[in-house]
């Protein structure tokens, strides 16, 4: 099905994400040539996006600019996420010894919201953004299990189970089976279920919102060191769990 957004949108757009999953500047040129207009045309829209500070010109190509940290503040408040939220995943980061993430269910997607871990580490398997392995986390399964099973039903219809190691769960049944443990215990865990290295831990937050949405709080560390501190684990997530209220 074709789009229904005017081409020029779909087009800045598409610079806006590429500028922004890239490692380092990118080019005009390089940007024209992946949206496949014109460069005449890319430098309109690069203008566009450079004058409402989206991005940023430099000698080496375009940045992400300054109106990128207000995005993310305004997205933020948007979810009802609490501003003490960053300093809490800190400090379960360092009670922990796991990176820490915040994650949130609205509308139909989840998304990681927040985390501490560096944004240099091109190996954490879990990054701030779309989670499209829900299926397959402990933060995907703490807050589908915490949703009306026809809403539930409805997103795992839409984004699939697919298989990312041997150890994730894609039948339909056995995951209800494991949704209603996560509801039983409190708490929701995957061990290698979607990267084969890691395992994660995670609650979800006091509810109900206004909006729908469904919050959870969760961990990632090496499989072989969460197996000898399962239990410490799983207490300091939960006492940091405690400390949020809802605000939506």
């Amino acid at each position: 099905m074709a789009s229904s957004t005017p081409q020029s949108v779909e087009r800045a757009l598409a610079m806006f994400d590429a500028v922004a999953d890239a490692p380092g500047p990118v080019g005009a040129k390089e940007l024209a040539r992946r949206v496949g207009c014109s460069l005449s045309t890319a430098y309109h829209l690069l203008g566009a996006l450079t004058a409402r500070g989206h991005l940023t010109r430099t000698a080496q190509g375009y940045v992400p600019g300054p109106r990128v940290p207000a995005l993310h503040r305004g997205y933020q408040r948007h979810l009802g996420v609490g501003a003490g939220v960053g300093e809490l995943l800190v400090r379960l980061r360092r009670a922990t010894g796991a990176q820490a993430y915040y994650t949130v269910y609205r509308g139909g997607l989840i998304t990681v919201v927040d985390s501490t871990a560096p944004v240099s580490d091109t190996a954490e398997p879990f990054v701030p953004g779309p989670e499209i392995r829900a299926h397959a986390t402990a933060h995907g399964k703490a807050l589908l299990a915490g949703l009306p099973r026809p809403v539930r039903r409805r997103y795992l219809d839409e984004h699939g189970m697919a298989r990312f190691t041997d150890r994730t769960i894609t039948a339909a049944d056995r995951f209800e089976a494991e949704l209603a443990r996560v509801r039983g215990q409190g708490f929701a865990v995957s061990v290698g279920e979607a990267d084969p290295a890691y395992t994660c831990l995670a609650v979800a937050l006091p509810g109900p919102r206004g909006d729908g949405s469904v919050h959870a709080l969760s961990v990632s560390l090496a499989t072989a060191e969460f197996r000898g501190r399962r239990g410490a684990i799983r207490g300091a997530v939960a006492r940091a769990a405690a400390e949020l209220v809802p605000e939506g």
